[in-house]
């Protein structure tokens, strides 16, 4: 399989006003008469980034990224302390796709998701699957509360000094809540410097159990204040909710798929989302095919790219 293609630029880009006070930044790139696709990006609140632009064949797609409500270069940005959150639910982010279909004039689109882009590619494949050709959804999650009790306690059995340091970082008076809960809390907390301390705590955390991955080396962007509160808290304020899903409803839903192609493409050393969940998916999403990677996990690797570029090579007619 090959790697990803080469650099490109978009051709058009915009912020698209979605509502609620938000405008949502997209951008064009590959061939405008193309197969249309769109990319979810993960965290939540990690934004696109140039890189992602590589993952598609710039001749045989034509693609729309987008950075996700209070994220990357859409306004208002989640570490603005007085950004209302209650506006930022999966329920409004379907939305926000629909309103990018529209705006763009694509009837059907292919869906490339990764991490928490997977649970959002799934949610709205179920709501919109008339709207949809072909899903691609690498480092699968469906951020049922199961799966974000095992990131936030369980997986800590693995990585015992790391949690230890991630969960006594939470003062005493807010250790009877869950970590998740407790974080949030800290992350709206009016004083800048607490904020500040629980979003570096966060992502030392983050980045320690994404670590299994051959070749792992911190992310860069956690070093970036800004980028490491509104990233912190768009995650916490989706996982403390569940992604205001119904518990298992992308898993009890996944029959809704069947006759849309997909592939699933997790990593066995995924530790961050073990890959029971891509499993149970592809058992009664039988139209799916599941790509399990020996040498891969969350944070991806060399045979990772290779295989998100091969499953959205497939589809291209």
């Amino acid at each position: 399989m090959r790697d990803r293609f080469p650099a490109i630029e978009p051709y058009d880009s915009g912020r698209l006003d979605v509502g609620d006070g938000h405008q949502i930044y997209w951008e064009s790139c590959g061939n405008p008469d193309g197969r249309p696709a769109i990319y979810l990006h993960g965290g939540p609140g990690s934004g696109c980034t140039p890189g992602q632009r590589r993952f598609f064949d710039p001749n045989a797609y034509r693609v729309v990224l987008f950075d996700q409500r209070g994220s990357g270069r859409s306004r208002p940005l989640a570490g603005e302390l007085d950004v209302d959150l209650t506006t930022n639910t999966t329920a409004h982010l379907i939305s926000d796709i629909e309103a990018l279909r529209r705006h763009h004039q694509v009837e059907k689109w292919t869906v490339l998701g990764l991490s928490w882009g997977t649970t959002l590619g799934l949610a709205y494949a179920q709501a919109h699957r008339n709207r949809v050709n072909a899903l691609v959804l690498a480092l699968v999650s469906t951020t049922s509360r199961r799966e974000v009790e095992w990131i936030t306690r369980d997986v800590g059995r693995l990585f015992p000094r790391e949690w230890d340091r991630f969960a006594t970082a939470v003062p005493v008076s807010l250790r009877h809540l869950s970590l998740v809960d407790a974080y949030a809390t800290r992350l709206s907390d009016a004083d800048p410097s607490v904020r500040d301390h629980a979003a570096r705590e966060w992502c030392a955390w983050e980045d320690a159990h994404v670590s299994l991955t051959p070749g792992h080396l911190p992310n860069p962007r956690f070093l970036d204040p800004e980028f490491r509160l509104r990233f912190a808290r768009l995650v916490t304020h989706y996982w403390r909710h569940a992604a205001f899903l119904e518990d298992d409803q992308l898993l009890r839903d996944a029959h809704k798929l069947n006759g849309i192609p997909g592939v699933l493409i997790h990593g066995r050393y995924d530790v961050s989302s073990p890959l029971e969940t891509a499993w149970q998916l592809s058992r009664s999403w039988t139209t799916s095919r599941l790509h399990i990677l020996d040498d891969a996990g969350h944070g991806g690797g060399d045979s990772f790219l290779a295989a998100v570029v091969g499953a959205l090579d497939e589809f291209i007619e």
